[in-house]
């Protein structure tokens, strides 16, 4: 029997980079061999795709501070859109590789946004996770707020800001309090995000924010446990048993997710009571359903007295080795590869039932 090829994309054009090569490394250490052919493709931070050797793909792996891909002797390549899925080609037109299904693990734009979704639903390829809706709503915080708003779930009280001079400091104080926090609309793993706590902050972080979004949230300062809870599924989605972050410093920052081991102290699975993890399940089901979301997503809460609070949902979470997404699935009782797998799995059994889909009227 024939491995299925795997092609498993990271890297992109996105300021979470460097957390992408982390995940696929342990993505591509973790996958089941005896199942599944890796293809490693490498995207550098101008959006050139490269094949690269999945066993030399990084230099300096060991410091998620110094490391990049590695470009040197890899070749550059493009998805094929045409007749003939899956095709690898060269800037020439030469085909260099035959996929059968892509794990991509682009965090953030470009890449969790719905982008490279759309692209592989054109190429007629099978992929991991949410499709172009569910991406696209699902990183968009203003998007998914009103959505999850709409749909009864709790969210944090927010603001949009579509330019810096939209909303002053004195107005968001009246709305929401202080402090509050700032992020672009658009980004993920903390990045841009600032807690403002006087007006001698405001400044800094609506510039700051507004470097990396044409579209800003405000949004409330709740004090409450941070809880996150995995989902897994297509139809009928399931939802790990949920964990708890305490972070070890203001709040959960970039650092502390994916470089600083010490940043946060993970309790996986939580110590909560039994009635509040089943209540963070099914709200974290509900959320992945109201939110057209496929395959994976992590679900992240504030847990304020017994009020649940969705926070937000990453449709493609961390794979990093001190990730929640994976840990979670552990302390539920599938192992690593064996999520790697079911991920494949599911994205195959989506794509077969697309493939079922018409597409004229006769």
């Amino acid at each position: 029997m024939s491995k299925i090829r795997v092609a498993v994309l990271f890297g992109g054009r996105s300021a979470e980079h460097e957390v992408s090569l982390l995940s696929a490394l342990n993505i591509i250490k973790a996958i089941d061999n005896n199942k599944f052919e890796v293809v490693a493709i490498g995207i550098d931070k101008s959006g050139q795709w490269y094949l690269c050797d999945s066993g030399e793909f990084l230099v300096g792996a060991t410091d998620p501070k110094t490391i990049a891909l590695n470009t040197q002797g890899a070749m550059q390549v493009e998805l094929s859109i045409g007749a003939r899925p899956g095709r690898l080609i060269t800037t020439d037109g030469r085909v260099v590789q035959q996929i059968d299904v892509v794990f991509p693990v682009l965090h953030g734009t470009y890449g969790e946004d719905g982008s490279i979704q759309g692209l592989l639903k054109l190429a007629g390829v099978p992929f991991v996770g949410a499709g172009v809706l569910g991406s696209a709503v699902g990183m968009d915080k203003d998007a998914m707020k009103r959505l999850l708003r709409d749909a009864g779930i709790p969210v944090a009280r927010f603001l949009t800001l579509n330019h810096p001079q939209e909303h002053g400091y004195q107005a968001v104080v009246d709305s929401l309090g202080q402090p509050f926090f700032v992020k672009p609309a658009n980004q993920g793993s903390s990045v841009g995000v600032y807690k403002v706590h006087h007006e001698s902050e405001w400044h800094k972080a609506i510039c700051g924010a507004f470097k990396y979004d044409r579209k800003v949230i405000v949004e409330e300062y709740i004090e409450g446990r941070e809880i996150e809870c995995s989902v897994l599924g297509n139809g009928n989605p399931v939802a790990s048993l949920p964990g708890e972050i305490v972070p070890q410093a203001e709040f959960y920052s970039y650092e502390a997710k994916y470089i600083d081991e010490n940043g946060a102290i993970l309790d996986i699975p939580s110590s909560l009571p039994a009635e509040i993890q089943e209540r963070i399940k099914a709200t974290a089901i509900k959320a992945f359903q109201v939110l057209c979301c496929e395959g994976m997503a992590r679900v992240d809460f504030f847990l304020r007295g017994q009020e649940v609070i969705v926070n937000e949902i990453n449709t493609i979470p961390g794979f990093t080795k001190i990730s929640m997404y994976p840990k979670l699935w552990e302390a539920s009782g599938l192992s690593y590869t064996k999520l790697i797998s079911r991920l494949i799995e599911l994205a195959l059994e989506r794509h077969e039932i697309e493939e079922g889909i018409k597409t004229d009227h006769n």
